[in-house]
């Protein structure tokens, strides 16, 4: 009885992450030289990963994606539909499912082993950093892909005026992790 309550705890935390990411992609700015706007989602992603582990936060980004794909408007600027996740901004989107997958896979062994040491908050930072680097790789490839920009357009357009915003953006997300890792369902 206890395994499928703490199943069903790991659902609902799954489903809880997954309205989160949805709720913060509609925080956006929009750029005028780029069709990636600035969003709040990542947060959540992050937040998933290190807290839900593998399993479950890749789940909770997954039902994202899906729930956008079928035309839900979750996505930044209430969009949603296959024509985003195969417009520019798609390998974005796609990313979050591999980056909740990476800070979970990892993040589960360093919940192993104490979550409390500086150490150990220290790994959970780069471990986001880490996903944040594999989300930006494949939403860059993917703009690369759909646009015919090159690489240093790409950087330009895709990474280098977002970075600031996500170290802020990881710092907040290991703070975050931390206090909730302190709840017995976590």
């Amino acid at each position: 009885m206890e395994n499928t309550s703490n199943n069903l705890s790991k659902l609902v935390s799954a489903s809880l992450m997954t309205t989160i990411t949805i709720i913060l992609s509609w925080i956006t700015i929009p750029l005028p030289f780029t069709p990636v706007p600035i969003n709040l989602a990542t947060l959540a992603v992050f937040v998933s990963g290190g807290l839900l582990g593998k399993k479950y936060g890749t789940l909770s980004q997954f039902v994202y994606v899906l729930c956008g794909a079928f035309g839900l408007p979750v996505f930044a600027g209430f969009c949603g539909g296959t024509g985003v996740i195969a417009g520019p901004t798609g390998g974005f989107i796609a990313g979050y499912i591999v980056c909740a997958f990476v800070i979970g896979l990892i993040s589960d062994r360093i919940k192993a082993s104490s979550s409390e040491n500086k150490a150990a908050i220290v790994m959970l930072f780069l471990t986001i950093t880490l996903g944040m680097i594999l989300c930006y790789a494949m939403g860059m490839a993917w703009f690369m892909f759909t646009t015919g920009s090159s690489l240093k357009a790409s950087l330009l357009a895709c990474v280098i005026p977002f970075i600031s915003g996500d170290i802020i953006k990881i710092v907040v997300s290991v703070m975050i992790i931390k206090k909730l890792r302190k709840l017995p369902q976590f």
